[in-house]
Formats: structure tokens, sequence, C-alpha cells
């Protein structure tokens, strides 16, 4: 059995091409607490998929993420199996960085390779789920996150790029840690960044590395990304980039956050998955947050905002 695949990282040093062991954990300081709870009387049904090597989960690096969905009035379990009849007991699926089956990147055929996390069955009955009125959150990240989910997507005619984005001219820092806001344009016009009112409009949002999506005829880009962006698998165009030289393949009309209608339900899907969850990264010494924990953006809002939405909440 070969070792476990983990995440490339953060792209502080992804960028400056420095292999470093990385300790994430979840940031204790970090507040799930709602002051006004949305659902006090009816409480929406989430699921958190568990059963396909998940690296994020319910008790893991998700668990900041299930506890403010609880503060918020929600039921958060481990997800059921994917079979006929078993989503019945979730009206709110969420799947965050499934793994695929390859047991070794040495072994793979391409470049970013780790077989898919689902069987042709299993996303035929979460695609008929959907299409009955069921809620869909599908995350996957960077390379080699997306290949491991690239089957259900396309099941809902999502195209993975199954890279790393980069885009110096709005990012934070680092041209991987991407920006999306209503001063940059990047923001898409649709509930889920509206809110209920005004104080819950989301204006800035910190994406941490992740990869392009397509953006299907019926689907809003929520998180657009820019004119100028490309993407890579290779971490020396990532060095190339923040050194100002062009590099990678350009990925103008995608998104790293889609959302849209399916039959009766909805789905959406996002290209990054740190900015769901509130962790702190320590890298050779340096510790940073990373996600709903970061000052200064609302990645906290834009969550509580995208899990209303497919409760249905807002439209």
């Amino acid at each position: 059995m070969g070792r476990p695949i983990q995440p490339l990282g953060f792209a502080l040093l992804i960028a400056i091409g420095i292999a470093l062991a990385q300790q994430q954990i979840n940031d204790p300081d970090f507040s799930a607490r709602v002051e006004h709870p949305a659902f006090t009387k009816k409480h929406p049904r989430v699921g958190i998929d568990e059963a396909h090597r998940n690296f994020h989960t319910r008790d893991g690096r998700y668990k900041p993420f299930a506890a403010l969905m609880e503060s918020d009035g929600y039921v958060v379990s481990a997800a059921p199996r994917f079979e006929a009849g078993s989503l019945k007991s979730v009206d709110i699926l969420v799947i965050a960085n499934a793994a695929g089956t390859l047991p070794d990147s040495a072994t793979a055929p391409r470049k970013g390779a780790m077989g898919p996390a689902f069987t042709p069955q299993e996303c035929d009955t979460i695609r008929d789920w959907v299409s009955a009125g069921g809620s869909l959150m599908l995350i996957a990240d960077h390379v080699p996150w997306g290949d491991a989910s690239a089957i259900l997507a396309q099941r809902f005619g999502v195209e993975m790029g199954l890279g790393i984005v980069m885009d110096l001219k709005h990012a934070d820092g680092n041209p991987t840690r991407l920006v999306f806001s209503v001063e940059n344009g990047l923001l898409g016009e649709h509930a889920i960044v509206r809110g209920r009112n005004p104080s819950e409009r989301v204006r800035k949002i910190l994406a941490f590395t992740g990869q392009s999506l397509s953006v299907p005829a019926n689907a809003t880009a929520l998180m657009k990304i820019g004119n100028d962006a490309t993407e890579s698998f290779d971490p020396e165009d990532q060095r190339k980039i923040a050194a100002g030289i062009p590099a990678g393949t350009k990925v103008k009309e995608r998104a790293q956050g889609i959302a849209m209608p399916f039959g009766k339900g909805r789905v959406a899907v996002f290209g990054e998955a740190a900015m769901f969850s509130a962790q702190v990264a320590t890298i050779d010494g340096h510790s940073f947050k990373a996600g709903m924990n970061v000052p200064g953006y609302d990645d906290r809002q834009f969550a509580v905002n995208v899990m209303h939405w497919l409760a249905r909440l807002i439209d």
C-alpha cells in the first residue's frame, strides 16, 4: 500500500518551490456561533461524505464548517452510502476532497491522476437524487483532487481543470491565493452573494489554491476566474507567474465556484476546499490562517449563504 496522498499545501511555499512538512490544525480560536440561527423549528439534514477517503470530514478538517452549520440550525451527520433510497435521509449532501483509488502518484498514468473516487453507479445515484430535489455541495481541490471527483462533476455537466489556477493580478500576494470581490468584478450576481439582507452581502472572499471549473449554460459563476489567469500542474510555472513571467494554460470564462439548478434540485461546485475550513497551517515554523478564520474576508458568510441557498432559504 502506497503512502497516503496529501494536498499540495497552501501556495505560500509551493510558489517558491520549497518542499517542507506542513501541519494543518483546526483553529481553536474560530467562533462557529451564529447569533441569529436561520433554522429554529425546521432543521435541514446535512450529510458530509466520509466514505471515500475524504481529506475533509465532519470531525476532521471540516469540523469548523460542521459546527457553524449546527449553530445555524442544521443537523449534521456523516453521509449515508450512495445507494438508491439511502440519500433520502439527508437534504443536503456535502462531498469535500474525496480521494481516488490509485495508491501512489508514481503509478499514475498521467500527471495529477489519482483515479475516480466514485463508481459510475454512485454517480448515477447522486445525479438522480439531486434531479428529484436533493441539494449537492461538491468540492474538489487543486491537483490531484479534481481527478477523483471529475467523474461525478461530469454528471452535472461540469468539467474540472485538474490543475492549479494562478492569477497574480487578482491574488493576495501569492498567485494561487485568489481574491474574488465586488471591487475586482470576480464575484457573480446570485442569491448566495447577496444573502438575505445587506448585512449578509458577500463582498470579498479568498481561495487558498484551487483548480478551475467549466460553467454550464444554466449555471452562475460565483467565483469568476480572471481573464489573465492560467492553470498548470507544474510548480515551476507558479514560480514563473510569481516572477511576472507568463506560464500555464489560459482559463478564461471558467470559475472556482458555481451554482445551478438541476432538475428539481440544486448543485454548488467549488474547486477549492480550504475556504470552507478554519485552519492554522504551520510550514517551516511559520504559522498562518487559512479559511473562514482569515480576517478581512467574507469566507464565513459565503459558507453560510451557500448552505442557505442549498436549503432553499434564499432564491
